[in-house]
């Protein structure tokens, strides 16, 4: 590895924390460890890391997904691999939902734990941040005011409290306001995650698109600008 990546691994269990991190150092890491959740928060504070192997399972009142939620309102780019040895639908889409890079299931061993990370980053680099186009600072449409470069979004001149996640699916409706985008297509713009299927997909866009219009639409059941094409997908209408 010709880069080193600085890793944050999240895991209650030493046993855990120590393979994880053997692992990970033996293949080119930079390795640091936190046993709870309220310990890894202390380290996001100040420290960025460009990788996190997060347990989503942790005892005591911070628990991985509220691990997941802070890193990506500090730390957006931050690649992130959750591990559970309590798999579910519900868990692991909850954390899709959240901006999770890879997924995997206690046990694991330590092919399994470098292909996923390798993975997850390979992914990253190539989706890239949203947005790449440079030329692009600015977007208007309706009453909606885009800043790509400060990534501030308003509204009839007053800001919108938008996640990160939520400013990019905002900016990508309103940049493809043209046409019907997919929800495998809004997945990837939102949070840079690939969609293995299309009701995956579905699932996951539904609940950002929903939070979304709870910030943006005057009725947010009645949608004015997010609009669903049924079978298709979404568009943005002024």
């Amino acid at each position: 590895m010709s880069q080193k990546i600085n890793t944050l691994v999240v895991d209650d269990e030493a046993g855990i924390r120590f393979f994880l991190e053997e692992t990970l150092t033996k293949a080119g890491y930079v390795v640091r460890t936190a046993a709870t959740g309220q310990e890894a928060l202390d380290r996001l504070r100040d420290d960025a890391y460009q990788l996190m192997i997060l347990d989503l399972k942790l005892g005591g009142r911070v628990d991985g997904l509220k691990i997941l939620e802070a890193v990506r309102w500090r730390w957006p780019e931050t690649v992130v691999v959750m591990l559970t040895g309590h798999g579910s639908l519900e868990s692991a889409m909850a954390a899709i939902r959240e901006g999770v890079d890879g997924y995997l299931l206690k046990p694991v061993d330590p092919s399994q734990l470098r292909q996923a990370v390798r993975e997850a980053l390979e992914r990253r680099a190539r989706l890239g941040a949203f947005p790449k186009q440079e030329e692009i600072r600015t977007l208007e449409r309706g009453p909606f005011i885009i800043d790509l470069a400060k990534h501030t979004a308003t509204a009839d001149g007053q800001p919108l409290d938008l996640t990160p996640r939520e400013f990019n699916l905002l900016a990508y409706l309103i940049q493809n306001a043209e046409r019907v985008v997919t929800p495998k297509e809004l997945v990837q713009a939102a949070q840079g995650y690939e969609s293995d299927s299309l009701l995956e997909a579905r699932q996951i866009i539904k609940w950002y698109i929903h939070r979304l219009r709870q910030k943006i639409e005057p009725e947010p059941s009645k949608p004015r600008y997010v609009l669903n094409v049924r079978g298709v997908g979404y568009r943005f209408a002024e």
